[in-house]
């Protein structure tokens, strides 16, 4: 329902920012001429309009929209994808969607690779005479199989009835797909699909994975058919996969076939055994010559015009299923652009941009169930408040080195095994926060700790890099000093400092902070430095005629005038250190 509403309102901004900035465009005079900056002020709506369309882009090609205004397409295309996938290995025997009969491809490329053997065999030169003449004969014997396959005199009865049999299962498919109660499910049966559908959920539910804290989509598509429409496809694919091994499991040989495979068989696994080691070549040439043969036992090759009543009755199916699609294959065509829903096996998945573009509405749905305390990511809470006591934060602050600088020692346990506290060792704990206040809230979570170490990377970078940079600024040693080490290792990715960063500082929030602290301190050196080196040397003047120390000309002149320099590096720096914070 929020995705319909979004999109809804995304299509009513669009159009009605358009028709504002037009009807604006009519009604203010245009007095500034062509490059004056005044023509580029203003343009809210078509900020809208931009956002607009960007969002609108997202929500269409991750399928968001096909799935906030059709729910239960995807699981209907499932079934569809069931049936094109059972289709798919009969059509591709017939010239349904292939030019020609799939016997007739094997045949036709069989006979050319024989064709090529003979003519490598005759031009040989390493080969003898006699060897020759037997290879020739193994090719000769190979090609006659071909006809023992095609000849519709030679063709089993039993291969005929099987034939017969499964062009019929396909028009008693036909006529039952077109009937308005199939599969003919009873009242129980349907119960116990609905039940379940709804165990099962619906298209990329999202939930938590029990045990690990993650938040996945647990289905991507629903196999179980949740419509009267999905039901009626789910089913003739079932049928259609019973046919479809019916039809692969047979084999058109008939015994002068099976006589003649095995005895060329025979002959050539003789006469490989009987060469030299010498003979290589002439045992390769016979190699090749039995795959061949195998190949075309293998392989369903039925005499011209056996398969004709097959044939046709797969294209009436075919075109019958697609007619029951009815406003479906419109669904498919409109709302769910560069792919579709298929099937492998017993599962459906998307495939296209729906599949690596994430949908909006689980985006939100997953943020949602993170923004939880109870679940988060990982088991800990993006933001949340923890009661921490104030004795925690004294000895995060406070270095332990104090207690160990007061004179004394530290207590010792007596006979009786008691200790004794003495003034050094109660220092030691307030220094180290082994002592109990009352407790404050304070805030913890990623959100908490992404914020904290960018903040403290920035801060860092500034302290430094902004009196650095000044004084590179006002200063020709500074400049010349530093300025080669800044630009050396300004240029590197950070994503390149990570793996060293972690080697010397680890990777506990030390590293991520220095490899922050790295990112803003180049960019705040740079920012100081361009301010400090561009104040107007007249303002540097007349502080001077009015007997201004450098102290005074640096803190009232200087600064103020590199501001806005330091403030637009901070800016970059914080969206640069956001990036950075991914590998950090």
């Amino acid at each position: 329902m929020l995705t319909q509403f979004i999109t809804v309102l995304i299509l009513v901004s669009i159009v009605g920012c358009i028709l504002y900035g037009r009807r604006l465009i009519k009604r203010e005079k245009i007095d500034a001429v062509f490059g004056n900056p005044e023509r580029a002020k203003g343009g809210t709506h078509w900020i809208i309009v931009g956002s607009s369309a960007i969002l609108l882009v997202w929500l269409y090609y991750s399928w968001d929209i096909a799935k906030g205004f059709y729910p239960k397409s995807a699981n209907e295309l499932c079934q569809v994808a069931k049936i094109n996938e059972s289709l798919l290995g009969l059509k591709y025997q017939f010239p349904i969607e292939e030019r020609e009969f799939k016997s007739t491809s094997i045949i036709k490329i069989e006979n050319e690779n024989l064709k090529k053997i003979s003519l490598e065999i005759q031009n040989s030169q390493i080969l003898s005479n006699q060897q020759k003449i037997s290879l020739e004969e193994f090719i000769i014997k190979t090609n006659q199989l071909i006809p023992l396959l095609t000849d519709d005199r030679l063709m089993e009865i039993d291969t005929k009835i099987k034939i017969n049999e499964m062009t019929e299962e396909l028009r008693s498919l036909s006529f039952n797909f077109q009937q308005k109660g199939y599969p003919f499910e009873t009242e129980i049966e349907k119960n116990e699909r609905q039940r379940a559908v709804s165990e099962e959920g619906g298209w990329g539910i999202t939930t938590v994975q029990s045990g690990t804290g993650s938040i996945e989509n647990t289905m991507e598509v629903p196999l179980i058919p949740a419509t009267s429409r999905g039901l009626k496809f789910d089913a003739a694919a079932k049928e259609l996969k019973v046919i479809n091994d019916k039809f692969f499991k047979l084999k058109n040989h008939n015994p002068q076939f099976k006589s003649s495979i095995k005895s060329l068989k025979e002959e050539i696994k003789n006469y490989r055994n009987n060469l030299s080691d010498s003979d290589e070549l002439a045992s390769t040439y016979a190699k090749n010559i039995v795959k061949i043969a195998r190949r075309i036992e293998f392989a369903s090759i039925y005499p011209p015009g056996a398969l004709d009543e097959m044939k046709n009755a797969i294209i009436e199916f075919d075109i019958l299923q697609k007619k029951e699609q009815g406003g479906l294959r419109l669904i498919d065509i409109l709302l769910f652009p560069a792919g579709t829903i298929v099937a492998s096996g017993p599962s459906c998945s998307e495939q296209g941009s729906g599949r690596w573009l994430p949908k909006p509405s689980d985006t939100l749905n997953k943020f949602i169930l993170m923004s939880k305390p109870s679940v988060g990511y990982k088991n800990i809470p993006l933001l949340w408040i923890d009661m921490m006591d104030v004795s925690k934060i004294i000895g995060f602050i406070l270095p332990d080195w104090i207690a160990d600088i007061l004179p004394g020692e530290y207590p010792v346990h007596s006979k009786d095994g008691i200790v004794n506290e003495n003034f050094k060792s109660n220092v030691l704990k307030i220094v180290t926060g082994d002592f109990e206040l009352f407790k404050i809230p304070v805030p913890y979570g990623h959100i908490w700790d992404s914020f904290l170490r960018v903040f403290l990377g920035l801060i860092f970078g500034i302290l430094i890099g902004v009196p650095l940079g000044l004084f590179m600024g006002l200063n020709r040693f500074a400049k010349g000093f530093f300025d080669p080490l800044i630009e050396l290792y300004r240029p590197v990715p950070p994503l390149a400092w990570a793996p060293l960063i972690i080697s010397v500082l680890g990777i506990d929030n030390t590293g991520k902070v220095f490899l922050l602290f790295m990112v803003s301190l180049s960019i705040m050196i740079i920012s100081a430095r361009a301010g400090a080196s561009g104040t107007q040397l007249s303002k540097i003047h007349a502080a001077h005629s009015l007997g201004a120390s450098k102290r005074q000309i640096l803190r009232h002149v200087i600064f103020p005038n590199s501001l806005p320099e330091i403030l637009t590096g901070i800016r970059v720096a914080v969206g640069m250190c956001w990036g950075t914070l991914v590998a950090a």
